[in-house]
């Protein structure tokens, strides 16, 4: 679907015959049949003749024969949407050369030729034997064919732009793949023959992870498969797909026949991606100016597509392998203690103080204080914690709470707000839920069992914010208060102005709600260690948290029911999180937010109208909401992902939603 701008590539590795120029050529008809509802179609190095053929290159028969398979090619393409890329030898007349070239194909046309640039003259390579570099002083024409490095072909009108590169090119210290990013192309692709030796095929997988993460590109690299000549070497059909940092999509290794590799690069993030960098990536192209010769094509054989041919993580902030999780949490955990430890440093006095509600977000910061008051090599006592009950407070989060402070063996401390909250009703002379009381007169606990009379879904919201504000109003009294509000809360506002809103420090700023739980889980599993060993009984408290349903407990429940349900009120947080990423993160629109929702697997299963219903709340809320993101303490950025007005999030408080609802609504 291009107007979401994904662009479909495919990787196609023949079975070669080496040196049989027919049958080859038949090898690329079928596979670019099966195929061609790509929008691209990458073949190997010299994959026309075979890139082993040694000194059989010097023979004016090959190589003619390959130049005539090419024009055939070209022509049986004429109906094929997808632009292909085959590599073969040319021999260039005007300088009595033969070059190893990239020949690009689209709609009956051969578009260009784009030469090697770095030929591999060492160990087991001796290309040069045969073949020249390309140096720039090529003709600019060949066989009346645009010839050269400076080509770069691009999909018109307003599409996507790439360039062609051939293998020993992006082992360069400079390939002329970074100098086709700067110039404005969005994937870079790679013909080429790499044999296998041990360990190289991580070496290969992490060498183009890390020329798509530099230059914000997405990269197809398609090598020769095993039926090359195996004389001396053995090549495996390594085929790679990267994205901006990440492979996508690689294939297996030593597939004897014909295979592909197909996936789809989002140019519509890549776009946004060096948009957002205009003083790295920007400022990078305008200082390595070289002029290309653009190249348009205007067919494609995505416009026929409707599926989409890539992962799309219903967590993004959750890695779905569970080795690559266990590390992110560690590293996360990291980060959190030591911003936490080099704060505590600069207080005059040693002490902090948590509301420690028995839920996850106040777990995992009091489990950072732990850890950073052990590193720092100060007395635990010296954290405080606070269980601080009100009217909607639950048996099981009270009871996780006493016995995860006793557990941790920090200072503890009950105070229970319902007396002062119950004065403040009488001094506001607030009746909550307009129930037919004397709030003067009537005693807290009478109150509590009238409360819990009420039926479900009543709402008062200044009977939540007073109790929230005078849980902050006891903890700042107390002492240094670090805060436990989370990401997702942030985005939405779930939060009470100057209440559960406000803190000293706070290390949960840019955690999200989806990932809390598993920083939780993480610790309990690994890093619980008190009174020199494992502890049992803590771990199983964590774990009982982990599996507490997320509520702010400021709302009455009637007795053996569960407490209020905060995903009830806003929509899961799940969702929240997959809005928040892709909308913050990526700069998606949101129909490009929820095409991507619909092949995501959720824990539950969502319609297309509940996804919309659950952004529309999104959206209000997170444009409604700016003004107590506006004025939030210190806390330690963890992931790409931060809402801080000081740091990745500036925005005006009196922004108008519209625009994005609106989108959302058609």
């Amino acid at each position: 679907m291009h107007e979401f701008g994904f662009v479909r590539v495919t990787t196609a590795v023949p079975k070669v015959a080496v040196a049989n120029v027919e049958r080859n050529l038949d090898e690329h008809l079928r596979l670019i049949e099966e195929h061609q509802a790509s929008d691209l179609i990458v073949f190997p190095e010299l994959s026309l003749t075979g890139y082993t053929c040694g000194d059989l290159f010097a023979q004016r028969r090959l190589t003619d024969e390959s130049r005539q398979a090419l024009d055939a090619l070209c022509k049986k393409l004429g109906n094929v949407l997808a632009v292909v890329v085959v590599g073969l030898p040319l021999y260039v007349e005007a300088r009595g050369s033969l070059y190893n070239c990239g020949a690009v194909l689209s709609n009956g046309r051969i578009l260009g030729v784009v030469p090697k640039t770095y030929l591999p003259n060492y160990r087991e390579f001796y290309e040069s034997r045969w073949f020249v570099g390309a140096s720039g002083g090529e003709p600019k024409i060949v066989d009346g064919l645009p010839f050269g490095t400076d080509l770069l072909f691009e999909q018109r009108p307003a599409g996507w732009k790439f360039g062609v590169e051939i293998c020993e090119d992006v082992w360069a210290p400079i390939p002329p793949s970074t100098f086709q990013a700067l110039a404005g192309a969005t994937i870079l692709v790679n013909l080429s023959a790499s044999n296998e030796t041990i360990g190289k095929s991580q070496f290969r997988r992490d060498f183009v992870q890390g020329q798509t993460g530099k230059l914000l590109a997405g990269y197809v690299y398609c090598s020769s498969g095993p039926t090359e000549s195996t004389s001396d070497l053995v090549f495996g059909g390594h085929c790679l797909v990267g994205e901006n940092g990440k492979i996508l999509a690689e294939s297996a290794p030593f597939i004897r026949d014909a295979h592909a590799l197909t996936v789809d690069i989002d140019v519509d993030k890549l776009r946004h991606e060096r948009a957002t960098m205009p003083g790295t990536f920007g400022e990078c192209a305008a200082r390595n100016v070289r002029e290309y010769r653009a190249i348009p094509f205007e067919s494609s054989g995505g416009a026929r597509r409707l599926d989409l041919r890539r992962s799309v993580a219903a967590h993004p902030f959750v890695p779905s392998d569970e080795a690559t999780l266990k590390a992110r949490c560690a590293e996360i955990f990291g980060i959190q203690c030591c911003g936490l430890a080099k704060r505590i440093e600069r207080l005059p006095q040693k002490d902090v103080c948590i509301g420690v509600s028995g839920g996850l977000d106040s777990t995992l910061v009091l489990l950072v204080a732990v850890r950073a008051f052990d590193m720092l090599g100060l007395d635990r006592k010296h954290i405080h914690g606070f269980t601080m009950p009100g009217f909607g407070t639950s048996q099981r989060t009270k009871s996780n709470a006493d016995k995860l402070m006793r557990l941790l063996g920090i200072t503890a401390k009950t105070v229970d707000i319902r007396e002062t909250a119950l004065h403040t009703f009488s001094e506001l002379n607030h009746v909550p839920f307009g129930m037919p009381v004397d709030i003067h007169a009537i005693t807290a606990e009478e109150l509590q069992h009238k409360l819990e009379a009420l039926p479900n879904g009543s709402e008062d919201l200044t009977f939540e914010n007073v109790q929230a504000r005078i849980r902050t109003l006891f903890l700042m009294s107390s002492g240094f208060v670090l805060g436990t509000g989370d990401l997702s809360e942030a985005a939405l506002g779930w939060s009470t102005y100057n209440a559960d809103h406000m803190s000293m420090y706070n290390v949960n700023c840019s955690i999200p709600k989806t990932l809390v739980k598993f920083l939780v889980r993480y610790v309990a599993q690994n890093e619980i260690e008190y009174q020199g060993g494992p502890n049992r009984a803590l771990c199983e408290t964590l774990m009982d948290i982990v599996g507490t349903v997320i509520s702010p407990e400021l709302l009455p429940t009637k007795r053996g029911e569960s407490p209020q349900s905060t995903e009830e009120k806003i929509g899961p947080y799940e969702l929240h999180d997959f809005f928040l990423y892709h909308f913050q993160r990526n700069g998606f629109t949101p129909e490009k937010i929820l095409y991507l929702a619909s092949f995501a697997t959720f824990d539950r299963a969502y319609s297309r109208q509940e996804i919309a219903m659950h952004m529309r709340t999104f959206i209000t809320r997170f444009f409604a909401n700016q003004f107590k993101r506006d004025c939030v303490p210190d806390g330690p950025k963890v992931g790409s992902v931060s809402l801080s007005p000081r740091g990745d999030w500036r925005m005006p408080s009196d922004a108008d939603p519209n625009l994005w609802l609106g989108e959302v609504n058609r």
